[in-house]
């Protein structure tokens, strides 16, 4: 069971998406005294997001969040290689968030230049996993969601997150973003 210190982060992240649905502006705190703070008392982001490199998905301000709240790992199609694990358990071990969120997108430029059959190489080392993840599936949208599921359990089968998991110290969970509409959908992995 989750601890509530990572659930309240789960309900943190979605009613800054629930605002952010009729927002015009982002609205984080980005304030001089802010950045003063962190300089001087150091970051605890209350949530790691694993999101793609896409321009139009910026997680800090699809949750409403300011300096200092979000650990963000951004690669294109949102895969987990080395250096993602890497990251993510810097900011478990060292920053104790009780959150990972991989963020999958609609429209993905990623997931959909593997469908197509692109291959340059110099996108192997991303369209490899994708291809991986999606399998025989051709549908974008059905694409992204089994992308992130499978960033998902990739995540949950490393030791160290695996442990802080069984521990009810951490959740991890995987989520797509409608960049149509902003909105963010917990995926079910139970369903994937």
């Amino acid at each position: 069971m989750p601890s509530k210190k990572a659930l309240d982060a789960l309900n943190r992240l979605l009613s800054g998406n629930a605002e952010y649905l009729g927002a015009k502006t982002a609205a984080g705190d980005v304030s001089p005294d802010l950045r003063e703070r962190l300089r001087d008392e150091g970051q605890k982001p209350y949530a790691v997001i694993v999101a793609c490199s896409d321009s139009r998905v910026v997680p800090e301000d699809i949750f409403m969040c300011g300096l200092g709240e979000l650990f963000v790992i951004r690669v294109a199609g949102n895969v987990i290689g080395e250096t993602q694990v890497a990251s993510i358990v810097y900011a478990l071990e060292h920053l104790g968030a009780p959150l990972v969120m991989v963020l999958g997108h609609t429209h993905c430029g990623a997931i959909d230049a593997v469908l197509k059959g692109c291959d340059e190489e110099a996108l192997q080392p991303v369209s490899y996993l994708i291809e991986d993840a999606v399998g025989d599936e051709r549908d974008p949208e059905k694409a992204s969601k089994l992308n992130a599921l499978a960033a998902l359990r990739d995540l949950k089968a490393v030791p160290s997150i695996a442990s802080l998991e069984k521990e009810g110290n951490l959740l991890v969970v995987a989520a797509l973003y409608h960049i149509g509409t902003g909105r963010v959908e917990i995926l079910d992995e139970e369903n994937a």
